[in-house]
This record gives C-alpha cells, sequence and structure tokens, in this order.
C-alpha cells in the first residue's frame, strides 16, 4: 500500500511540472523593448493642477509667492499619490464630520479647522510616540489644561465630542491671542507660546513669511493640500460613490452617574456585545468604571440594527455637501 501511494504521488508531481512546463511554453517571452514599451503605455503619473484662488479659515493664500505655490503642490502631490491613505480620510470624514460641525459652530471656530484633526490622526484614535492620542492628539498635560478628564479608568481623549470642544477651546484662545486662525492652526502643531515668540521676535503676523521649523512650516501646507483634495476629489482622481463613504451610526445614549462594576455585564445588559460597547466608548478604558466622583457620563450604543451595512447605507450624505462645508 506504502508502494502504491508513493507512486501515485510521484505521478501527481510529475504531471504538476508537466504542465507548467506546457504552459510557460506557451506564454509568449517579451523582450526588453516590448517590456519597456508596455510600461509606458500603461503607467501614467502626471503632475497635479493648483487653484488660481485658496483661503483657509477665510484668510487668504497668498498664491502669488513661488515658495507658497511650490509648498501647496508638494503636498497635493503626496496627498494625490498616496491615495489609500486619502481616500480613507475622507470615507471616515463623512462618519465624523456631521458630529463635530456642531462643536465648531458652538465654539465659533471655522470649519476648516477640521482639517487639523485629519492631518493629527487620520480620523483615527491613534497613539503618537510622544503619548500624544486621540483624534486630536491631545498628550496627558495639553488634555488637563484643557479640561478633558484623562486617568486609569476614562481618558475623554477617545471621545470625539468632547475632544472637539477641547480643541476648539485651544484653537479659540489661540486666535484671540494671535489675531489670525491662519497662526491658530500652526500654533495647535507647535504650542502656542512658539507661534506668539515667532511672531514677537520676527515682527512678522503672516504665517507665510514667518521662519519656523520645518514641521510646523509643512504643517498647514498639508492642511491646505487635502481641503483642495477633499472640495474637488474627482478633480484629483478620486471617485467615491455615495455608498463607498462611511456612514455616520445613529445612537442611543445612557446617562450615568455612578459605579459600573462590570462593563462587560452591563454591555450585555443593554443588548449589545463588550466589543462593541468599546467600540463605542473607546473612552472607558478599564472593564469597570469606578466613577468615585460621581461624574455624569454619556455612554452610547448603536441603534438596533445599525450595525448591518444595508441600513448604514441609508444614511450616508452627499459627499459634496459634506466636503464642500468644509
Amino acid at each position: 500500500m506504502n508502494i502504491m501511494k508513493n507512486n501515485t504521488l510521484i505521478g501527481i508531481v510529475l504531471l504538476a511540472i508537466t504542465m507548467a512546463f506546457c504552459i510557460n511554453a506557451t506564454m509568449p517571452l517579451q523582450n526588453d523593448e516590448q517590456n519597456e514599451r508596455d510600461f509606458h503605455n500603461a503607467y501614467k503619473i502626471y503632475n497635479v493642477p493648483l487653484p488660481s484662488k485658496l483661503d483657509f479659515a477665510g484668510e487668504e493664500v497668498p498664491l502669488e509667492y513661488g515658495f507658497v505655490h511650490e509648498n501647496i503642490e508638494r503636498e497635493i502631490i503626496v496627498n494625490t499619490y498616496w491615495a489609500s491613505a486619502t481616500m480613507l480620510i475622507m470615507k471616515r470624514a463623512n462618519r465624523y464630520l456631521p458630529a463635530m460641525k456642531p462643536v465648531f459652530k458652538k465654539y465659533g471656530v471655522p470649519e476648516d479647522m477640521g482639517y487639523i484633526a485629519m492631518i493629527e490622526s487620520q480620523l483615527v484614535n491613534v497613539i503618537s510616540p510622544a503619548a500624544a492620542v486621540g483624534f486630536w492628539q491631545f498628550t496627558k498635560a495639553a488634555a488637563l489644561e484643557n479640561s478633558l478628564e484623562v486617568n486609569d479608568e476614562v481618558d475623554e481623549r477617545y471621545n470625539v465630542i468632547h475632544a472637539t470642544e477641547a480643541a476648539c477651546q485651544f484653537m479659540k484662545t489661540s486666535y484671540d491671542r494671535l489675531g489670525s486662525w491662519t497662526l491658530a492652526a500652526a500654533a495647535y502643531n507647535a504650542g502656542r507660546t512658539r507661534i506668539v515668540s515667532a511672531v514677537t521676535d520676527q515682527d512678522q503676523h503672516n504665517f507665510y513669511h514667518l521662519y519656523l521649523n520645518d514641521e510646523t512650516s509643512r504643517y498647514l501646507y498639508r492642511i491646505l493640500a487635502l481641503k483642495i483634495i477633499m472640495q474637488d476629489p474627482q478633480r484629483y482622481g478620486f471617485n467615491l460613490r455615495n455608498k463607498d463613504l462611511y456612514a455616520p451610526i445613529p445612537t442611543e445614549k445612557i446617562n450615568v452617574d455612578y459605579a459600573i462594576p462590570d462593563l462587560n455585564a452591563f454591555a450585555v445588559k443593554n443588548g449589545v456585545s463588550y466589543k462593541t460597547l468599546k467600540d463605542f466608548n473607546p473612552w472607558l478604558r478599564q472593564p469597570k468604571l469606578t466613577n468615585k466622583n460621581k461624574n455624569s457620563y454619556t455612554i452610547q450604543f448603536p441603534k438596533q440594527g445599525f450595525l448591518l451595512l444595508k441600513n448604514q447605507q441609508r444614511t450616508i450624505s452627499k459627499p459634496e455637501e459634506l466636503f464642500n462645508g468644509f
């Protein structure tokens, strides 16, 4: 029996080798000249178009300067040809911007400042090497300074609404101090003190003529490039249909001002899994909520049925309606 099995196996291997040889023998071999022709015919890269006029938060961008034109062009090229990251930002923006817009309105902050979150985190609750956290990338010290709760059990840097409120407070204070939303955006990257010092020391109130570190100098151009692409995606090769965007998911809210010793049991009691509870409330950092100070928290759950894709697709807005406000 073993001999028969071995012979059968050898036969199968020989048959596979023979078939592979026959297939390869029938495939035409391309010479170098044909290969190069095919490459040039199939692979195309084009320079990107730039707008003739541009503003940030109502403040004109001086495109008449060559260095401004070149810096914006650089970032548009990066975002256009790093297409996967830019596309994911646009898909996620459809889910989160509708919830963020009322916060901007509440604090009197222009919606263009929302591009900061997209540049900072790509709208994902990430942690940077410097331990900055969440959509708005707050360090613990900056979060506490801007009235966010951060401890072992609760970290509001992961709460999109609360973190957006804190970001708006910071940006509004920066604007009041600097008199420019463009400089306020730079201050979000470099820190308000550094930008105030640069403005004072250089006697220059125009961001585009300030000498700053490389990261901050590039920061606003990255924001502008994303704004340009998102307001006219098809012009830059992004063809997203309504159903391709990630939908906002309607939620039901429970206000709690008491301790929850077992969040898993709390989730099950409310008809969801622990994973769903954590997905919709990432600011809950432990499997319990001691709540010693009797704070009031809002815990969210998806409305029944809205984890299903078919139900999410009914709520998607039109891309042009979403992005033209930003």
